[in-house]
């Protein structure tokens, strides 16, 4: 049995559920988390967002030694050592674990190791890794255990030749033949990677484009880069079948016009979603509803048992860090009694850290003129960016959606260079209801690549000035 009642017990401690822990040790509440990990963190740092941009930056780095020369660098002997990039990268991880352990000190949250079950709406159980099983009674209890990777339902990662997100985070060798399945963000950062440490790369997308769910111009731009990086990329294609023949992957495939395909490699990546991790953790015990795989809850995280409130993946709301930690954010203040604003979803930042980097918040240009509004668009290429040439990084463009009657920005997206930092200005524009006159009177430092957004400004009102 475990101690006394804690206000709150979160069963995960990913980004959403340390975020709430810490928020609610913050406000004075006693905290108890849950994590069938040896470390906390979750996915997002020890499978996911974190070990993924260390790899991303260590090819930046590689790319940047070999283009050297351009810059007046001569490197010579330039070599990628994987040994070392998963050190570093596994240093980072450590690092960050570490960091969350010392907060939850700091904020005197409590942590227990195992795996947590509800048993009703205000008991959770915890199985630990001898078996054992402890109960530990809250007054509240956020649910944030997250999600798992995503098999086709003929195909499944077997983590040799068939891998998944996780299984290639801690490749020893670079596979000369690298097949994607799946052009969203995961497979898109992956083909990035691993194209720049010598693999030849193809991705295979269902939908009709490579990050379907950003704005059609900025998916594009991203394809036309990488097919001039040498990835090769199919759109619009169904994959059919795939199995491993004498240890080589061998994939049929067809494209919207019927045309069939034959692709070969030695490593497959399914990176086509996740799943959230609902089984097991004793929901039938509860008034918890789920709706289309997903669980319903209202503008605070409330589920339909008292007490009980749910984050993250678990949810019909983006599957991204930042909004699995304002959520459990909201759900620890409301639990506090305080009177937190609810999230607006239409201000979410999307990132992806392939080469080049994606940055996008708000509507894109399509979905703005089917909600009814009456669009204008400004654009500005980085080709004609000062700070662009100077980086040797002139792919990609900054483009801004408004409103045409009260000029609002409805979206701003950004391919390029350093995307996913210069998203920020959209992301303090939409929350602040800015205007592209009001970003067009903002003085933006020079020579910077964020003046290409005061550039895509003055083009939503046909002034631009550099293009």
């Amino acid at each position: 049995m475990g101690d006394a009642a804690h206000d709150l017990v979160i069963i995960g401690s990913g980004p959403g559920g340390y975020v709430a822990a810490i928020r609610a040790g913050q406000l004075g509440l006693s905290v108890l988390v849950v994590e069938k990990d040896a470390m906390l963190g979750g996915t997002c740092l020890h499978r996911g967002c974190i070990p993924t941009k260390a790899l991303l930056h260590t090819a930046d780095l590689l790319q940047q030694a070999r283009d050297g020369a351009k810059f007046g660098v001569v490197a010579t002997g330039v070599a990628l050592d994987l040994a070392a990039a998963h050190t570093h990268k596994r240093r980072v991880v450590t690092k960050n674990a570490k960091g969350i352990e010392s907060l939850f000190k700091k904020h005197k949250v409590a942590w227990v190791q195992g795996t947590g079950r509800l048993a009703g709406a205000h008991t959770v159980e915890v199985t630990k890794a001898d078996g054992t099983v402890e109960r530990y009674q809250a007054k509240n209890v956020i649910v944030a255990t997250g999600s798992r990777c995503g098999d086709l339902p003929f195909l499944a990662a077997d983590g040799d030749r068939l891998l998944n997100s996780d299984h290639i985070l801690e490749l020893a060798e670079v596979p000369p033949r690298l097949l994607v399945l799946g052009a969203g963000a995961v497979g898109m950062e992956f083909a990035s990677v691993f194209s720049r440490f010598g693999s030849k790369v193809t991705v295979v997308e269902l939908l009709d484009r490579v990050l379907p769910l950003e704005d059609a111009d900025v998916s594009a731009e991203v394809a036309k880069a990488f097919r001039r990086q040498g990835i090769e990329v199919h759109v619009a294609t169904r994959v059919e079948e795939a199995k491993v023949v004498d240890g080589v992957v061998r994939c049929k495939a067809v494209t919207a016009n019927g045309t069939a395909l034959e692709l070969e490699a030695d490593k497959l990546l399914l990176a086509v979603g996740r799943q959230a991790n609902f089984k097991g953790i004793g929901l039938e015990s509860t008034r918890v509803q789920i709706e289309r795989g997903r669980i319903v809850v209202d503008q605070f995280g409330r589920t339909h048992e008292d007490g009980v409130y749910a984050i993250g993946d678990l949810l019909a709301t983006p599957w991204l860090a930042h909004v699995a930690s304002m959520q459990g954010v909201l759900a620890a203040e409301h639990i506090a009694g305080k009177n937190p604003p609810p999230i607006n979803y239409n201000q979410v930042p999307s990132c992806t850290y392939c080469w080049p980097e994606v940055g996008a918040i708000g509507l894109s240009e399509a979905r703005a003129r089917e909600q009814g509004y009456d669009v204008r668009v400004g654009t500005f290429p980085f080709t004609a960016s000062g700070k662009a040439a100077i980086l040797g990084e002139t792919a990609g463009f900054v483009k801004i959606v408004a409103e045409a009657k009260y000029d609002e920005v409805l979206g701003l997206h950004i391919v390029g260079a350093g995307a996913t930092e210069l998203i920020a200005e959209g992301e303090a524009a939409l929350r602040g209801e800015l205007t592209a006159e009001e970003l067009i009177r903002t003085i933006h430092a020079h020579p910077t690549m964020h003046e290409a957004i005061h550039e895509a400004a003055e083009g939503v009102h046909g002034a631009t000035i550099h293009f």
